[in-house]
């Protein structure tokens, strides 16, 4: 055969293997546990670390403070140095819609060695404990939560006995752009860590998404969080990880009524969304980065290519492997289509957005190479070997 066709060989035998020996992680059913009413409602508070969220707020910390949550429930607003009137909007939002408790939060700029969002957890975190909570939550300022949110994630823990619950947000998804890179951005992270493989107990894969993090309270002690991870730039998975190797039971789901309020309307946006941390995902190795892109090469980009190339110069095993591997990884992309409710056209197109990322990451490392690090809201956080090491975000 020629080496177009064992190329296209070698993709569909990936996508065979992907398909059936990677956690089935292209279904989109794992969804909160089974769960039931506890017989009491531990106390919970709730940290939101929050950096020039003055356009978020209003859609997102009204839906935190209507929770409708049994046991005794607080929320910690963290200030995280905003020059756009975070704090104040958070107070003002607290007093128009009532709800549970709000108290606001400024730690200042964060010392070296940490990243901002971190240190402000760490404020917010050191302000719950005076409260002596049995659980904390940790969500960001862009996520709006069900009424029944809270009750939800603490009902699950309870029931399964996990130390750690966490759901991926349903990210917004209306722009173009955002219906071709953002269902891609789930279905990839699922492909790295499977939902199923998380939630049993000694798992070696480990992940959490970082906008909806409910966490015991002796756990995040016994896993020294945040200060265990306070230089991680993809702190959700870092916290996951940290829980982990203390000990804690995992799980990870697709969330239901957990839905992420930030718009990404530009390719730019989700560009910089991508690239600020796809670098570091890969632990700043230039080895695991020539691998990335060849994996991606091989897996996405062949079977469409194979196929034009085998019909042009009438190689039959180059286009049916091909082709066949293209029928297969469009199918696996479907379930998260359909969880997104997009148009099922999009699935033959997932080369095309798996190109972007390539680009994104190769973008990643050179903007590390040039220096810059990885940038969030007017922050540089340093090169890892120009500071202490980055550890392995959800956008």
């Amino acid at each position: 055969m020629s080496a177009v066709a064992w190329t296209a060989a070698g993709s569909l035998a990936a996508w065979l293997w992907l398909l059936w020996g990677q956690g089935f992680f292209w279904r989109t059913d794992v969804r909160l546990p089974p769960r039931g009413e506890p017989a009491r409602w531990p106390s919970v508070c709730v940290v939101v670390p929050a950096r020039d969220e003055a356009d978020m707020l209003p859609m997102s910390l009204p839906t935190l403070l209507a929770q409708d949550y049994p046991g005794r429930a607080e929320v910690f607003l963290v200030d995280d140095g905003s020059s756009d009137g975070t704090g104040e909007l958070a107070r003002a939002l607290a007093e128009r819609h009532g709800g549970l408790p709000l108290s606001v939060g400024s730690p200042g700029e964060p010392p070296q060695g940490w990243t901002g969002k971190l240190w402000a957890v760490r404020h917010g975190i050191g302000l719950a404990r005076a409260r002596e909570p049995e659980y904390l939550l940790l969500t960001d300022a862009d996520i709006a939560h069900a009424p029944d949110s809270l009750r939800e994630l603490v009902a699950a823990a309870e029931a399964g006995g996990f130390d750690l619950v966490s759901q991926m947000a349903r990210l917004r998804v209306r722009s173009p752009w955002e219906r071709l890179v953002v269902p891609a951005f789930v279905y990839f992270f699922a492909q790295l860590y499977p939902f199923r493989r998380i939630g049993r107990k000694g798992a070696r894969t480990t992940a959490a998404a970082g906008g909806c993090v409910l966490l015991r309270a002796d756990a995040a002690e016994r896993a020294r969080i945040p200060d265990a991870i306070r230089h991680a730039v993809i702190d959700d998975v870092a916290l996951a990880r940290a829980v982990r190797r203390s000990g804690g039971h995992l799980w990870l789901g697709l969330a239901e009524r957990v839905d992420s309020v930030r718009p990404y309307p530009r390719l730019a946006d989700l560009w910089r969304m991508v690239s600020r941390s796809a670098y570091a995902q890969l632990r700043h190795n230039p080895l695991l980065l020539v691998g990335t892109v060849a994996g991606l090469a091989v897996v996405y980009l062949a079977p469409p290519v194979c196929l034009v190339a085998g019909l042009v110069t009438g190689s039959t095993p180059a286009a049916a492997a091909g082709g066949l591997a293209w029928l297969v990884m469009a199918g696996t992309y479907l379930p998260m289509l359909r969880y997104y409710g997009q148009p099922l056209w999009l699935a033959p197109l997932l080369p095309v957005t798996a190109f972007l990322y390539l680009l994104m990451t190769v973008d990643s490392a050179v903007q590390h190479y040039r220096g810059r690090g990885a940038a969030w809201k007017g922050r540089t956080y340093a090169r890892p070997d120009t500071a202490a090491e980055v550890a392995p975000e959800r956008p």
